[in-house]
């Protein structure tokens, strides 16, 4: 690793007692081991995390360096220092703020949890809500606001509920304001104070305190989450200690012990791999985007492109254990009529981007082919993709029966093909005069064709991505989402127009077009 002297000397400035002896550890060795991250985390996550990185050093001999403090303080030394690998804050709110900042990469949930009032055993004070903490005989640590992740959030919901003032003005008058909710907890231990508002698995570390829930904080549910920072220059082992922390059968068996809720989390895996479907239209915009991903995940995805009438056969042979093969964990169709097919089987659907269906011709257009009227005349040689097994020959079928002419082209069609990929080729070699084909799918041949636009509203393809629901590794799969959807200029490159990651809408049965074409359509030669 290679850190520049002007950034230890911020470091050394600016990133606070807490942290300057470890992060001056960090800077001092790192640039002679490989094998070492350090890890920005808030001081209410220690008891766990102390533990899973024991756990993970001993396993695979990576030392991590972790440096604990308030959520809010570890973001602003961050944002100065910008070295390190990773970052675990109390709350969201902290790891938006970092994405939002450009500090963070990837983003992975760990648990979540919400704000209680912490007492000692037996609520000595009757403690029984937030009115309580108003009385005069009882003295309350709250968290900083500016510092803790439990304080802003405690701040925004009496603010809410309207006891913020007047809470605040108690604690100041002669409570405390704590940098760390550890340190909320600790003096109510202590007895140096009687209440706390802590969050619920921090009372759950201490067994001489009890937490009580209060309405006007039960709103307050915070998500945890861990980032691989952009600072890290060590990617992919930041990535693999982010997914053994929050791997269900690693790190997130130690948060639940500890009592977290924990997300699902993913099975952990030193090197997961993903089986990726992928209707064929999408190969050129979607194979470097997945180059990139294994690179920097230092996982495998197992592609298999093909048409998606031939894929979905293939999931429901898995599915219904007549193929040996393992489900795919992810699946982009090239349009949502073959989502729907096999939608019961998957979750999280977004549209990435869509498609128009042309008319490819050889290069001059020898033929005169102006329309889609034009494709009936005598002796024009058509290729069109086959409905039972790709998607644009089920949207084909659906565009001239909406067109009013599927009778007349189909008695044109010579070939059919069980995919869209194969549909161009059939008009460069000549076996076709024309092609209703993906408008991506004319792009690399774009030399030796021409494309003739359609005017209808059926010509358009949207093509969805989309979880398996039985996939063990659905965190690394949305990662892949968020890589996909974020490569637009992959997706335009190859002729895509890209979507802003809506919900498919539910389209009609992928295999009524098929089902319901003229018998001529299903066995033309």
């Amino acid at each position: 690793m290679t850190f520049r002297p002007r950034v230890a000397i911020l470091v050394a400035v600016l990133v606070g007692p807490a942290l300057t002896a470890v992060v001056w550890s960090f800077l001092a060795r790192a640039a002679d081991d490989s094998d070492r991250l350090f890890f920005y985390c808030a001081a209410g996550m220690r008891y766990p995390v102390d533990e899973i990185v024991r756990r993970y050093e001993e396993e695979y001999g990576v030392k991590v360096e972790v440096g604990y403090g308030g959520s809010n303080d570890l973001l602003s030394r961050l944002e100065v220092a910008r070295v390190g690998d990773l970052f675990l804050a109390g709350d969201d709110h902290y790891t938006r703020l970092a994405r939002e900042k450009g500090l963070a990469a990837e983003t992975i949930p760990v648990a979540t949890m919400r704000p209680v009032i912490a007492v000692r055993k037996g609520n000595p004070k009757n403690i029984s809500g937030v009115s309580d903490l108003l009385r005069s005989d009882v003295r309350t640590a709250f968290g900083n606001p500016d510092q803790a992740a439990i304080g802003k959030t405690v701040r925004k919901l009496l603010e809410e509920s309207g006891h913020w003032s007047d809470v605040e003005a108690r604690v100041r008058r002669d409570g405390v304001f704590k940098p760390t909710v550890n340190e909320i907890a600790n003096d109510v231990k202590l007895g140096s104070v009687d209440a706390g508002i802590v969050w619920d698995t921090t009372v759950a570390q201490y067994p001489d305190l009890e937490a009580i829930r209060a309405p006007e904080l039960d709103a307050g549910m915070a998500r945890i989450e861990v980032c691989v920072l952009a600072s890290s220059e060590s990617p992919t082992a930041a990535l693999k200690f982010a997914r053994y922390l929050t791997a269900r059968d690693r790190g997130l068996e130690v948060f639940r012990e500890k009592r977290f809720e924990t997300v699902e989390g993913d099975k952990w895996e030193e090197k997961p791999r993903l089986e990726f479907y992928i209707g064929s239209v999408n190969h050129r915009a979607v194979q470097p985007v997945i180059d990139r991903f294994q690179q920097r995940e230092g996982v495998e995805v197992a592609t298999k492109y093909n048409g998606c009438g031939i894929l979905t056969a293939d999931m429901k042979l898995i599915r219904d254990q007549k193929m040996n093969a393992h489900f795919p964990d992810t699946y982009m169709a090239c349009d949502v009529h073959y989502l729907n097919v096999v939608r019961d089987q998957f979750q999280e659907a977004r549209n990435v981007s869509d498609t128009e269906i042309v008319i490819a011709v050889a290069k001059g257009n020898p033929k005169n082919i102006r329309n889609l009227g034009d494709l009936k005349r005598p002796g024009i040689r058509l290729a069109l993709g086959e409905p039972s097994q790709c998607t644009i020959g089920v949207l084909t079928v659906n565009l001239l029966r909406a067109e009013g002419i599927e009778a007349g082209v189909t008695k044109n069609v010579v070939t059919r093909t069980p995919s869209s990929a194969m549909l161009v080729p059939s008009v460069i070699t000549g076996s076709a005069d024309a092609a209703l084909a993906f408008e991506t799918d004319t792009r690399a041949e774009s030399h030796k064709l021409d494309v003739i636009r359609i005017e209808s509203n059926a010509v358009k393809a949207i093509q969805p991505f989309a979880i398996a629901r039985s996939s063990d590794h659905k965190e690394l799969s949305r990662r892949l989402y968020q890589a996909v959807a974020a490569a637009r200029d992959d997706f335009e490159r190859a002729g895509f127009h890209v979507r802003e990651g809506d919900v498919p809408a539910e389209a009609e049965d992928a295999d009524a077009a098929l089902r319901d074409s003229p018998r001529s359509l299903a066995e033309a030669p």
